[in-house]
């Protein structure tokens, strides 16, 4: 009775809602009305499900050709839903957090929210959608524009909610390279990604930021210490990713075309699935380059994955503080309580042993049989696959439309853990333990 009570807990009900979506969207993707007269198997239907509801963007058929605008309509729905469901989720757990209530509170959002007659549920989801919606239309609008009549209103909407929600997909089969010198375009799709990888409470204060940039002298001045440090590492990370792309990557495309192909594949490596550029020819050094970008992956409450910009923050100042000798860990001037390091310390190390295992896995399955000589680079290509479905970026260098079913089985347990986070899985895993009342003696341990 306990167990199955521990099933109906709340921390379960983001699992449950995914899989029934995903299922749901599986079998809508599967039927004929669905296809252009063609035939879609159960685990390619699934895996597209996945893809979309997770807003990774891999994909094992060309979307564009493969499916009608009934099953494109699925998709986008199914990104829309995925995008805005885990945005919404957790912007109201870290609208709870600012407001300290316990993490069980947390957790069970409905009963924390009736405890707190400050808060009103439906002013805030009018809002949070609102502001959604209202940015993706206003993008799919300028696409429209901007496509000059070879971009119709449908394919707008479903690239401007794609690229807000960071899922990737894409009609054409070439992704964005058709517009990779294209700069207005290039801009719009950077900003909605950006935008979207934000999270919502940094996308609250936006205006407000906008509003008094001119006044203030800086980035801190006008936003909130969590939303300053949101943008500001974002910005860093796209402005490294920028500079490393353009300097290792040697095309014939002219200065201007390289240095906004990097600039675009710099933003959309974190969190979207968009290429400007043919990923499967990029040197190892950009590509090991973009999997530590799509570990990384966005920031907490957004459409995007990854460990998230702020766990980095953390181990980045947890690091300076062990080698200064420093008890506390600071980050841009502010300290770090004990319980926020160990959660980003417990998070990154379950995403290295996840994606490793994973790792290990898809080389079992895609060559275990062939010698090293036959499978050369190979390595590369599976481990670029699997960062790429944990930070549920969706970028790929060919691989995926190849993989073995046990293969894309894993990349889809890879983008629906990556989708909700290791730490809901966490707290799942922690709420079957019995919490121990006692403590054991301690010793010391040889290190390093």
């Amino acid at each position: 009775m306990k167990h199955a009570q521990k099933f109906l807990s709340p921390a379960f009900l983001p699992v449950y809602f995914f899989i029934a979506t995903i299922l749901l969207g599986g079998v809508l993707l599967h039927l004929p009305i669905s296809l252009n007269g063609t035939q879609l198997g159960w685990v390619d239907a699934m895996f597209t499900s996945v893809s979309a509801t997770c807003v990774t963007g891999l994909i094992v058929v060309d979307t564009g050709t493969m499916f009608s605008k009934f099953g494109l309509t699925v998709i986008a729905l199914l990104i829309q839903i995925g995008g805005l469901g885990v945005m919404t989720y957790t912007s109201l757990v870290f609208y709870l957090w600012r407001r300290r209530v316990s993490l069980t509170d947390r957790i069970a959002v409905g009963q924390s929210l009736q405890g707190d007659p400050s808060f009103n549920l439906g002013r805030f989801l009018v809002r949070l959608f609102l502001v959604c919606f209202g940015i993706e239309a206003v993008g799919a609008i300028i696409f429209y524009s901007l496509g000059l009549g070879e971009v119709d209103w449908f394919s707008s909407f479903f690239h401007s909610v794609s690229a807000f929600c960071n899922a990737g997909f894409s009609l054409y089969p070439d992704s964005l390279m058709r517009f990779s010198g294209n700069l207005p375009i290039n801009l719009l799709f950077m900003l909605l990604i950006f935008l979207g990888g934000i999270g919502f409470h940094v996308l609250v204060e936006l205006p407000g930021f906008l509003g008094s940039a001119f006044k203030a002298r800086r980035l801190r001045d006008t936003l909130s210490w969590q939303s300053s440090l949101v943008i500001r590492t974002s910005l860093w990370l796209i402005l490294i990713g920028w500079a490393v792309f353009f300097l290792i990557e040697q095309r014939q495309d002219g200065l201007f075309t390289a240095l906004l192909q990097s600039l675009f594949q710099s933003v959309t490596a974190r969190t979207a699935g968009f290429n400007s550029m043919d990923i499967g020819i990029m040197t190892d050094t950009s590509l090991f380059i973009m999997i530590l970008l799509m570990v990384i992956g966005g920031s907490p409450g957004s459409c995007a994955g990854g460990i998230k910009t702020t766990t980095l923050r953390v181990l980045l100042g947890f690091a300076v503080s062990q080698i200064k000798g420093r008890d506390q860990v600071v980050v841009d001037r502010c300290g770090i309580d004990a319980p926020t390091v160990n959660k980003a310390m417990t998070l990154v190390i379950f995403a290295f042993v996840l994606i490793m295992c994973s790792v290990f896995v898809l080389t079992v399955t895609e060559g275990a049989n062939l010698p090293h000589q036959m499978v050369r680079g190979k390595f590369m290509e599976l481990f670029f696959e699997a960062a790429s479905a944990f930070g549920t970026v969706g970028l790929s260098t060919g691989l995926t439309p190849t993989l073995s079913i046990p293969g894309k089985f894993v990349i889809m347990m890879l983008m629906f853990v990556g989708r909700l986070g290791p730490i809901v899985f966490l707290t799942m895993l922690q709420a079957w333990q019995t919490r121990e009342r006692y403590r054991r003696a301690e010793k010391s341990m040889l290190i390093g």
